[in-house]
């Protein structure tokens, strides 16, 4: 099964060409908030880097986050309009699930955090298990601190110690040097794996768990900048005018 893989949903721009769950070829570029000039010149490059003709893929597969809300966009976007166009399925996986998976081999329990900005991070945990790792928590966003303390009023839930990946571990090293039984996983683990990406849409793939294009839906667990700003300044003017703004 030929599928192209995209994360987009950190600072990292990652795209690969997978083949019955094995990578082909893969890219990963750390340009900040450039998600819409590197993404599609990142995916023609790899095409003709792999020979991969377009119209032979099987399916497209997509980090849905949660993330970076632009960088969100712009792959789960090109990942619907792909797919439409080639009329294939897409397969959409969770990125905290990307950052959990390469460490499945440990026997500590893994937290993926990503770094959420706004001093805040998104974060979840998972039990490594037999070929993978099974997740005992729902994703949420959290302060470092916040999610820190959680971690410590857990700590016998974890009777093998802890193992922290993500780039929400760097972002904020002091916050989580506090926790007890705890490993920081190495750089390399610090953003979603595209390898992983490709494995684990694979086998959902196989088992027909994909989504038409128009269904796929970015998992944003909170509003964006923007939706924040609009919604002060509506209760800003609500204030200032003592009525709603559209009741006037």
């Amino acid at each position: 099964m030929l599928l192209l893989a995209l994360d987009t949903s950190t600072a990292q721009v990652s795209v690969a060409f997978g083949d019955a769950g094995a990578v082909l070829g893969s890219v990963q570029l750390a340009g900040g908030r450039r998600h819409a000039e590197q993404l599609a010149p990142a995916i023609r490059y790899l095409r003709d880097e792999c020979g991969v003709t377009l119209d032979h893929l099987a399916a497209i597969a997509v980090g849905t986050g949660p993330g970076l809300f632009t960088g969100l966009r712009v792959g789960v976007t090109t990942a619907k309009v792909m797919a439409q166009a080639l009329r294939i399925p897409v397969v959409g996986v969770p990125s905290l699930d990307l950052v959990a998976y390469p460490l499945r081999h440990s026997e500590r329990t893994v937290v993926a955090v990503l770094d959420a900005r706004r001093r805040e991070v998104f974060a979840a945990r998972y039990q490594p298990v037999p070929g993978g790792v099974q997740r005992v928590s729902d994703y949420a966003v959290h302060a470092p601190a916040e999610l820190v303390a959680d971690l410590a009023a857990d700590s016998a839930e974890f009777p093998h110690g802890l193992l922290l990946a993500g780039d929400g571990i760097v972002r904020f090293p002091d916050e989580f040097a506090a926790l007890e039984h705890a490993e920081v996983a190495g750089p390399e683990f610090a953003s979603p794996s595209v390898a992983a990406l490709v494995a684990l849409a694979t086998a959902r793939a196989e088992r027909e768990e994909f989504e038409q294009p128009g269904e796929l839906r970015p998992l944003y667990l909170r509003q964006s900048d923007a939706e924040i700003a609009w919604g002060t300044s509506e209760r800003l003017r609500t204030d200032l005018s003592g009525s709603r703004p559209d009741a006037q």
